[in-house]
């Protein structure tokens, strides 16, 4: 049976390594969107940023985005479907216990308005440097947004809203460290992991390779673009069985297995294709050889990729 919905990744998935997606993609989302079936973007960004490439796609209105890894569910019209925060204190310890990071961290709040624009605010640090170093395309596409603060905490006051994650971004190496720094913490419930009892975040990992950076993104406890599509699944009248799901990162990895058909890219990392081997995952082509359109059309014909 054909899915009837399909979550997509965005980076690295739907995008090519342009930043744009093919005719034969949109092509593809327009044929299941012409079957009935509803196209859900999945992705690490947040609504906003998504939305200035999805804007040109001309999806459903009423079609939903997870965004920022499922800590937000907004429709493409922006009306706010689902949203958690990361509380208060538990940011303030982090900042603490994140400390000799600090200058690879930020911190991430839902400021989308109506017409589904942040304003600055939306993102905030304490350092510049490393951050332009590791991440600088995404530091200037983002520079409207981002406050820079003295202190991380200045932002984390009780008359401020919550944010809805952290992040740390840096080379692979370094990232690790964090990694494994955060991992020994009983209340970190880490990548990949079943939640812990009394855990109060938990951890997501995008890997690239090929330019030596890796995003940590910190999210309330329980949250994940599975958690977010289980969520939506539940508004729509369906099960984890209706959906397809289709990703390249280990971010995607929880929605991959939630999904009754799970597609990944073959520019996913080595190590992530060998558990798509071992979890019976389809393998399609390369964000840069139309692989959604091969796992849309597969799905849709019930002929095998």
């Amino acid at each position: 049976m054909p899915p009837r919905l399909i979550a997509i990744d965005l980076d690295g998935t739907l995008l090519n390594s342009s930043g744009q997606v093919s005719p034969r993609n949109l092509a593809a989302l327009r044929l299941a969107e012409s079957s009935g079936i509803e196209i859900v973007i999945s992705t690490g960004r947040r609504h906003s940023f998504a939305m200035r490439v999805l804007r040109d796609l001309h999806l459903h209105h009423a079609s939903a985005v997870v965004s920022s890894n499922g800590t937000v569910i907004r429709t493409i019209g922006s009306e706010l479907i689902h949203r958690t925060h990361l509380p208060l204190s538990t940011a303030r310890w982090l900042c603490s216990h994140l400390n000799d990071y600090r200058n690879t961290l930020v911190l991430t709040f839902d400021l989308t308005g109506a017409d589904g624009e942040d304003s600055r605010g939306a993102l905030i640090v304490q350092h510049l440097d490393d951050l332009h170093t590791s991440i600088g395309r995404w530091m200037r596409a983002n520079e409207r947004y981002i406050q820079h603060v003295q202190h991380l905490e200045d932002a984390l006051q009780p008359n401020h809203n919550p944010p809805i994650q952290m992040m740390l971004c840096g080379p692979i190496d370094r990232m690790r460290q964090a990694e494994t720094h955060l991992n020994e913490h009983p209340l970190i419930t880490p990548v990949g992991d079943h939640e812990a009892p009394n855990a109060e975040v938990a951890l997501h990992r995008t890997t690239y390779p090929e330019t030596d950076v890796t995003l940590l993104d910190i999210l309330p406890a329980g949250c994940s673009k599975a958690s977010a599509l289980k969520h939506l699944a539940q508004l729509r009248g369906f099960t984890p069985a209706d959906i397809l799901a289709i990703g390249d990162n280990w971010n995607d990895v929880a929605m991959l297995r939630l999904a009754g058909q799970a597609a990944l890219m073959s520019n996913a990392p080595d190590d992530l294709k060998a558990i798509a081997h071992t979890s019976g995952w389809t393998i399609v082509p390369s964000n840069d050889e139309d692989g959604v359109a091969t796992a849309i059309e597969a799905a849709l014909t019930g002929v095998p990729v």
